[in-house]
């Protein structure tokens, strides 16, 4: 598969997990600011040869780089971390890579341990995905479980508390403890989360609003879900 775009690009090299096998670029002088490739090889390519590989459209900067997927992370690892306060993010269904790519850069800029979808109705690894979470599918494991409920079970017994985002919660996100070890699970874009995600979530709450207009798009409702949490678990004063 190829990646593309500086950032996604800069990262991936940056991670040492990410076995890559070759980088393409369109000028050399773009290797200045990459860090060092090592044993990497690279080749510089035309333009029009470069986007025939990705993409129409694709937003590439001048550098891809031919990849393979990065290993599934495992729930299992979540359960090994001694810190006190953690944060994860559970989507149920959420099918476009543009969305989960910004969720997945929202939650490393946050500090969440995880972002965990299902393996299907669910974007696979691309590069649109990398592009969107701008080098950030390098930092946040991304775990894809084959069942939901049963995963939420699963952090649950590691003593997290499940937080359902929905208009239809009862309390207001703000409303509720975040500290500890919290999951925020949040729903498709259309339909919101099914049924038995909603019955495994502890509390569903929604975000507040100022006037009747209250859908956001899931990337937005994840980066201010993520915010509250990150600030109630660092005690910061605003």
């Amino acid at each position: 598969m190829y990646l593309y775009g500086y950032h996604a690009c800069r990262m991936a090299l940056l991670n040492p997990t990410r076995l890559i096998e070759k980088v393409l670029i369109t000028d050399q002088r773009l290797l200045q600011g990459l860090p060092s490739l090592g044993k990497i090889k690279w080749e510089v390519i035309e333009r029009k040869s470069l986007e025939s590989r990705l993409p129409m459209g694709a937003v590439h900067q001048g550098i891809a780089l031919m990849v393979q997927p990065l290993n599934v992370a495992d729930l299992s690892f979540l359960a090994k971390d001694v810190s006190a306060h953690q944060c994860v993010i559970v989507l149920d269904q959420v099918s476009d890579p543009h969305n989960v790519g910004a969720v997945l850069r929202s939650a490393a800029v946050f500090g969440a341990k995880a972002v965990i979808m299902t393996e299907r109705h669910a974007p696979k690894e691309s590069g649109t995905l990398a592009k969107s979470a701008c080098g950030a599918l390098e930092v946040v494991p991304l775990c894809r479980v084959k069942n939901l409920a049963q995963a939420l079970e699963h952090l649950r017994e590691m003593g997290f508390w499940c937080v359902g985002l929905s208009e239809k919660g009862k309390q207001f996100l703000d409303q509720i403890d975040l500290k500890g070890k919290i999951a925020l699970v949040f729903g498709s874009e259309g339909d919101g989360m099914r049924r038995r995600t909603q019955e495994m979530c502890d509390f569903q709450v929604r975000l507040p609003v100022a006037g009747q207009f209250s859908t956001l798009n899931i990337s937005n409702a994840a980066a201010i879900s993520l915010y509250e949490t990150f600030r109630q678990q660092q005690a910061i004063r605003i």
